[in-house]
């Protein structure tokens, strides 16, 4: 017979379930975690998805659709520009940019960090933003800057505790990545459009005529698929797979204003860039298919040994440990190949793993993660990107702007510089100035942290001269910048 656990331990993995497996304890979660620490997280596992954050509802084909349009008067502008016809605030492509980043993006972010500091549900919020950063579509651009916020609504948050092979479908053939990786332009070399478009064009008598439009194939997507969505950048693929799978998915692209109207900004097959023949990619060979050969060399790569291994060991980095421990990365495997790849599985198996519960904190907070486990701690929420942006610009995690399509890191090294340190200090005695008022940082500290908070800490909080510097030695304390 198991026997129960006694009131520390409960009491510690209280703590450790809401800061470690969560975003960060407001008042009163530990306490809602104490009864029982691993059915809180089990509780918070649902097929139906993650939640959704208040935004504006516009989806991505909407936003796609404004962006053409944008794109075809700021053309027309400039074909007009010997025209001295004064050109309106509302149909200013400058203003008009700003606009879309004002409205759309910044909305967006700002929806998501009060989502994830308002949420009852943290681990549920911190496993989609896992799986977000996996598939990573970044702001590089203005085009998908408008999208990254539907892009996760759309693509990710309803099926991050589905089947894998379902989320890498829908994830990496969504027009956000198909944009943000160019797949969208990618063409086969021996496709009828471009067999049409390489054709010399004829001038007058029937003298060449003037350059073609360049078609061409584009590898990144499916490199990227290959290197950083499945079986990981050691998973025995060569360029010639990536080659080949390329030349599969050329044909998937988005609707432009050129199509039927529903269609601008969703997700086309255009057979006519496809590539025709078979494909062999990782020793499989495909059959002729349009875009079902797609779907069925993504269906076999979500499967893969090396899949299941890359992102196991990807999930055990994030929640535990920089190294994690092999046994866990074991323990996801198995719960992963057992379901058949059921991501709900594999979150229980995070959660029932022993390693998981090290008392000893492994993970240094990512800025954002510091940011919301902060607004978390006070109880509190940011309502404007004006409280976001500048901190984490200068902490280097702009929002919605990772630096590749690998995501932003999840290894201490690159978060735990001298300078960046620095930031979280300036930043936190700001924000604790303001968010702090006549409360007891003592008890917020109790209530931030429960048993993971160390005497040492408690000792110079109770000691500081306000309160407002009490808050800020918490939350630059070690035990709140790990979880």
């Amino acid at each position: 017979m198991r026997k129960e656990p006694v009131v520390a331990d409960r009491d510690l993995d209280a703590a450790i379930a809401v800061t470690r497996f969560g975003l960060g304890a407001r008042p009163g979660e530990i306490a809602a975690a104490r009864g029982d620490p691993r059915g809180y997280l089990t509780r918070q596992i649902r097929r139906a998805g993650a939640d959704q954050p208040r935004t504006n509802g516009e989806t991505s084909a909407q936003r796609i659709a404004g962006f053409r349009v944008y794109q075809q008067d700021k053309g027309a502008m400039k074909r007009a520009a010997g025209d001295d016809t004064p050109v309106s605030d509302a149909r200013d492509p400058v203003k008009i940019a700003q606009r879309m980043l004002r409205d759309d993006v910044a909305t967006d972010f700002t929806a998501r960090a009060r989502l994830g500091a308002e949420t009852e549900a943290g681990f549920r919020e911190r496993w989609t933003l896992f799986w977000a950063n996996h598939f990573t579509v970044s702001a590089n651009k203005l085009l998908t800057a408008t999208v990254v916020g539907p892009f996760e609504n759309e693509a990710i948050r309803p099926h991050v505790f589905g089947r894998f092979a379902d989320l890498l479908s829908t994830a990496t053939t969504h027009p956000a990545m198909l944009l943000y990786l160019d797949q969208a332009q990618s063409v086969g070399p021996d496709s009828p459009a471009a067999q049409f478009v390489s054709r010399p064009r004829r001038g007058v008598g029937g003298r060449p005529g003037g350059a073609q439009r360049k078609l061409g194939l584009n590898e990144n997507l499916a490199r990227e698929i290959l290197e950083l969505h499945t079986v990981g950048v050691d998973g025995g693929y060569t360029q010639a797979d990536v080659t080949e799978f390329a030349r599969a998915m050329t044909g998937l692209s988005v609707g432009g204003l050129r199509e039927d109207p529903e269609m601008i900004g969703r997700p086309v097959f255009r057979a006519v860039a496809h590539e025709p023949g078979t494909r062999t990619v990782m020793g499989v060979r495909y059959a002729p298919g349009g875009k079902e050969q797609t779907g069925a060399i993504l269906a076999d790569l979500a499967d893969r040994p090396q899949t299941i291994r890359f992102v196991c060991t990807k999930i055990a980095r994030h929640f535990v440990a920089d190294s994690p421990p092999p046994a866990l990365v074991a323990r996801l495997e198995r719960a992963w190949t057992d379901s058949g790849g059921g991501l709900d599985a594999v979150a229980h198996a995070l959660i029932a793993a022993p390693e998981a519960w090290s008392p000893q904190p492994a993970k240094f907070k990512t800025p954002y993660e510091f940011v919301i486990s902060s607004w978390r701690a006070a109880d509190g929420a940011p309502r404007d990107i004006a409280r976001l942006a500048p901190v984490l610009n200068a902490m280097g995690q702009k929002a919605f702007s990772a630096p590749s399509p690998k995501g932003w890191p999840e290894e201490t090294a690159a978060w735990a510089t001298p300078a960046a340190v620095v930031q979280r200090l300036s930043w936190a005695q700001a924000f604790s100035a303001a968010a702090v008022r006549d409360r007891d940082p003592k008890a917020l500290a109790v209530a931030a942290l429960g048993a993971r908070l160390s005497p040492a800490t408690a000792t110079a909080i109770a000691r500081a001269e306000s309160r407002a510097e009490g808050f800020a030695l918490l939350l630059m304390s070690p035990e709140f910048q790990r979880r």
